[in-house]
């Protein structure tokens, strides 16, 4: 069954309904779920005030197409908490960011900026190596090894102090050599956050880590030393 058209030609009763529902749009959202049922409400009335009284319309029918736009404004409603939920993420997000600013962490990274302080950082080891070797190259291509020696699965850490090794400042990339077969492993390096940038457009936290650059917070790997 379907609701009979319905102009304002069709009663003075139902000129005012329909002018009531024209106020009613004008304050809210034409495409909202509330407006929408108030809309549907007002033609229901003036329906029911026009219909044949010889013949009924069944009101079965207005209880179901109700229904409807309950299930309608029910879902705009989960829709908004949902967006309330992810700001709400979003600010927790920028609190605990923000309280890292002097912490130390490990990003997972090759590459790191060498000052007069060592650069600390970890091995991680998926298989026991008979030897464990840093290569690390600077910018101009020369390249130093650094011996760790033979160790069994897990975390090894290290420390490339420049005065000792004899680097100068400047930028390099860190590689680990294990024995034949087996894949490199990946390398964490540490740094103290020393600023955190919210984007102005949105999107993930960038902090800045002494010695590793600027990274978005998800590539944070380990809080503490």
């Amino acid at each position: 069954m379907t609701i009979a058209q319905y102009t304002a030609l069709s009663g003075d009763t139902t000129g005012s309904a329909t002018t009531t529902t024209s106020v009613s749009a004008n304050t809210l959202d034409a495409n909202s779920a509330t407006s929408l049922e108030n809309e549907f409400i007002s033609l229901m009335v003036a329906q029911i005030q026009n219909q044949d009284p010889l013949n009924p319309m069944d009101g079965t029918e207005y209880v179901g197409q109700l229904a409807q736009f309950s299930q309608v404004q029910s879902m705009e409603n989960m829709s908004t908490v949902m967006q309330n939920n992810t700001v709400l993420l979003d600010n927790m997000q920028v609190l605990s960011t923000a309280g890292l600013v002097g912490q130390t962490v490990y990003i997972s990274s090759n590459e790191f900026e060498l000052d007069s302080d060592p650069q600390n950082g970890k091995v991680e080891l998926d298989y026991a190596s008979s030897q464990v070797n840093l290569l690390i190259t600077d910018q101009y291509g020369e390249t130093t090894k650094v011996p760790l020696g033979a160790h069994a699965a897990g975390e090894v850490a290290f420390s490339i102090d420049p005065e000792k090794l004899g680097l100068n400042e400047g930028t390099y990339s860190i590689t680990v050599q294990v024995q034949d077969g087996q894949p490199t492993p990946n390398v964490l390096l540490a740094g103290e956050v020393e600023q955190v940038r919210i984007p102005a457009n949105g999107g993930s936290a960038m902090v800045n880590v002494a010695g590793v650059g600027s990274v978005p917070f998800y590539q944070i790997t380990q809080f503490g030393g």
